[in-house]
């Protein structure tokens, strides 16, 4: 082990335990964190995926959502727990119920940095209890408990009880949802922060896991304290000047709802389930609008400078820009307070409000309904609870509780559903944007923009402006930005901070923490290969559970029909042989094959083993259609540097 990884007091940076707790036997275990592992995957969601690959592999495919072997994991990364600007944060990941895909999450509030303040860098969580339980982790001491008075309280009521108890520290819980086998369910910490893609807390619910508190009194020693300080004033002079997000109409004052009225000014508003992407009542529900009704305060996570969160004078949760126009434009209402209403439901109830209004889109487009407010609130509780006013309601809710995909399947409209990989598109019109279209396509997660964030150049502009209707250098721009998306969500740094800093000024916070000089894995090239051994992992978890080419892939909707358009702006369906030639394009650059699966060459090139069957054997290379060869070879593969 190096030295110059560790201070007076352990290690930089990294505190080298990973906590393990089995549900099954209500007890955990403290295992080392080796140096090998802390430098190739950071943290956060690199730290994530490399327990599951290592945890979730059997017969060529990944553990069953509900098998309790399949590992939940919360890990915060090297800079949690530091000065560095918006380090707060930690990741959630499992294998989603809802794609059968890495499924993960990033989540706000301080349950990273209690996590790092208890001595660890994550927590995997195993097993099944046999009754509703909670983990309680306070320093060294680990407690398994009985949670059941807790059961199908809304969020809400769940942290009021705890907070009782545990006045301080950080808390994660999930809501009724979870308990009731919703696909969407959510996880939500300290009250407002929410980890909502993916399903990640149906996977807590069918462990019987109803929360997580941490609660830790050491610190996170850093090794050149001064080097730490030059970096994040480079980082906030950056966000300083970034209109995006501390300008007079950027995210630090009206969050990221203020993108609703340039999306629909850039005719990319998704409305009526995407059928048109201009909604004429745009004008009274954008962030503006909202802020002169509602007279919001801004919070946000700790150590951010940004503070993009709001809360309403009366209490409730602000929408981001996603429930804006799900509840908004997505379903054809345009009355705030409905928007307002349904944002919060989803809040207490423990929802992904994307897959929520999704779901409710698409029984819109099947029916030709126009919902009432009442009725869409009632479809909220039924899908969180399975009950409701009436019993087709309830009924109702249930079914769009497994979300837009399953339902539309189940009504022989398949088409109708707006997902990639079973994960509901967020509000973007990929019309509107080419590169917006690819990363939605490839997203190793299902259908986020976030991997990429192809908008912080086609819509906003920055780093630099590219014509958003071609597929002209979008396959590299799109690698690109995967990898130093990974990065920051491995450090674990809010992704909204690359639209101001870049890698390079995290790198200098990175090596200033961790004590690594920046020619011996301190520099940003040592990060961005980081990064991009992240997101090969990523592909290399998705093959095990099937996936090829053919789920890289956009509804058909957006290749045959035109959006909204303008003269000065037309919007046509997007050309199907681009997109085509840009994702093998992607394919090359990536060092995946034609088909879109992993390459031995390049997992051995990026120091990952390559796929493991259930007995630890490698695994031949992917024949070309998505089945693997007999395996090869013996050996482990759980745990190991």
């Amino acid at each position: 082990m190096s030295e110059q990884l560790y201070g007076p007091h352990g290690l930089y940076g990294w505190m080298g335990r990973v906590l393990r707790v089995d549900l099954d036997r209500r007890r955990g275990e403290v295992l080392p964190l080796p140096e090998s592992v802390r430098r190739e995957y950071l943290g956060g969601r690199g730290l994530a995926g490399y327990f599951l690959r290592h945890s979730a592999v059997s017969a060529c495919y990944a553990l069953p959502c509900d098998d309790p072997d399949l590992p939940l994991v919360i890990a915060a990364g090297p800079l949690t727990g530091t000065d560095a600007p918006a380090s707060s944060r930690c990741h959630i990941a499992s294998r989603s119920p809802m794609t059968r895909a890495f499924g993960d999450a990033s989540l706000g509030g301080r349950l990273g940095i209690e996590l790092k303040h208890a001595g660890y860098d994550a927590l995997v969580i195993t097993g099944r209890a046999n009754r509703l339980s909670g983990i309680e982790i306070d320093d060294g001491a680990v407690r398994v408990t009985d949670a059941t008075a807790l059961s199908g309280l809304p969020v809400p009521d769940v942290f009021s009880r705890l907070r009782e108890a545990r006045p301080s520290g950080a808390i994660a819980c999930t809501g009724p949802a979870a308990e009731n086998g919703c696909r969407f369910a959510s996880i939500m910490a300290d009250a407002y922060h929410s980890a909502a893609r993916c399903g990640l807390g149906l996977v807590a619910g069918m462990r019987n896991l109803k929360y997580v508190a941490v609660r830790g009194t050491g610190s996170v020693p850093v090794a050149d304290p001064a080097g730490l300080k030059s970096a994040c004033e480079d980082i906030l002079r950056l966000v300083n000047a970034s209109p995006a997000l501390t300008g007079g109409y950027g995210f630090s004052r009206y969050g990221t709802a203020s993108l609703f009225d340039l999306m629909d000014s850039r005719r990319m508003m998704p409305t009526d389930n995407f059928r048109r992407t201009h909604f004429e009542h745009a004008g009274g529900l954008g962030a503006h609008a909202l802020a002169a009704r509602y007279h919001p305060v801004r919070r946000g996570s700790p150590t951010c400078p940004v503070q993009c969160k709001g809360i309403a004078g009366d209490g409730r949760p602000m929408p981001e820009y996603e429930a804006l126009c799900g509840f908004s434009a997505l379903i054809g209402n345009a009355m705030p307070e409905l928007v307002m209403r349904a944002n919060d439901f989803c809040a207490c109830l423990g929802l992904d409000p994307v897959s929520a209004s999704s779901a409710l889109a698409c029984h819109r487009e099947l029916t030709g309904c126009e919902y009432e407010p009442d009725q869409v609130l009632a479809l909220l509780l039924g899908m969180a609870t399975g009950s409701g006013p009436n019993k087709s309601e309830a009924r109702l809710g249930r079914e769009l509780g497994q979300g837009a995909m399953r339902y539309a399947e189940d009504q022989d409209r398949p088409e109708l559903a707006m997902h990639v990989k079973g994960l509901d598109l967020p509000p973007f019109d990929p019309r509107g944007g080419y590169g917006l279209a690819l990363a939605y396509a490839v997203s190793t997660q299902g259908g986020s923009h976030l991997r990429a964030n192809p908008l912080s150049h086609e819509v906003l502009r920055k780093p630099v402006a590219t014509d958003r209707f071609s597929f002209s250098g979008k396959a590299r721009m799109v690698r690109n930005a995967e990898d130093a998306h990974a990065v920051a969500e491995s450090l674990t740094v809010c992704r909204h901070m690359l639209l101001a800093a870049g890698v390079e000024e995290y790198a200098k916070a990175y090596a200033a923490v961790t004590g690594l000089p920046p020619r011996d894995g301190g520099g940003a090239a040592d990060l961005l290969l980081a990064g991009e051994r992240i997101c090969y992992q990523e592909r290399m978890l998705n093959t095990h559970n099937g996936m090829t080419a053919s789920d890289d892939d956009l509804p058909e909707r957006f290749f045959t029909e035109a959006g909204s358009g303008t003269p000065e702006i037309p919007v046509p369906p997007v050309p199907r042989a681009e997109f085509l030639a840009a994702r093998a394009a992607y394919y090359r650059v990536r060092g995946l094959d034609e088909n879109g699966l992993p390459r031995r060459e390049t997992a051995e090139r990026l120091h990952l083993p390559w796929p493991l069957n259930a007995h630890g054997a490698a695994l031949e290379e992917p024949d070309g259609q998505g089945r693997q060869g007999q395996g090869k070879g013996q050996g482990k593969g759980r745990w190991r540097g």
